[in-house]
């Protein structure tokens, strides 16, 4: 701009380019995280890298008395269950309109899931009762006969493939990066 008493060379906005590119990467990074806070999609974790304390070693959601299932799995401790332990139980009261009023998960063992199911109790209130077999198997609450069940898995033979997935900061930031 000549008419502030400077000039304003075309070449030299060049390194400001990859700059603003990484900033604006970051900025989308933390938007993403900070927007999608309240969406989590429980489903989607993955077992962890770190070593396993002994062969066949598992993890559940972990809460007591939660106010609802979101709450309950967003904040559950992440920690092995104990070897004596081979399921996921959750226990889920609810009202007669269907409002959760208290979420119980835990590592549990085979006795301790002998009493699935649902049982109406006085005053309107439901528990729900369910054990799963796997790893963080116990997303969901049970809410009625259906899913108020005991789920093993079937032994299964393991392909050997692997799967690669990716996470829209990650390709976002590969893409960024070939753009420099």
């Amino acid at each position: 701009f000549m008419s502030w008493g400077f000039s304003v060379n075309q070449g030299s906005m060049l390194p400001l380019g990859p700059g603003l590119a990484v900033a604006c990467l970051q900025i989308f990074i933390f938007s993403e995280n900070w927007a999608l806070a309240k969406n989590i999609n429980f489903y989607s974790v993955r077992p962890p890298l770190d070593p396993t304390p002994f062969p066949n070693s598992f993890k559940c959601f972990t809460c007591e008395n939660a106010g609802d299932n979101y709450n309950c799995n967003r904040w559950a401790e992440d920690k092995w269950c104990p070897q004596n332990t081979q399921y996921c139980l959750t226990v889920h009261h609810f009202t007669s309109h269907g409002r959760s009023t208290s979420i119980t998960k835990k590592c549990a063992s085979k006795s301790e899931c002998h009493f699935v199911g649902c049982h109406h109790h006085q005053g309107g209130q439901t528990e729900c009762r369910s054990c799963c077999e796997g790893m963080i198997c116990n997303v969901e609450v049970p809410t009625n006969h259906t899913n108020a069940v005991f789920a093993v898995i079937q032994a299964r033979k393991s392909s050997g493939t692997i799967t690669w997935t990716f996470s829209l900061p990650v390709l976002a930031c590969v893409f960024t990066v070939q753009l420099l």
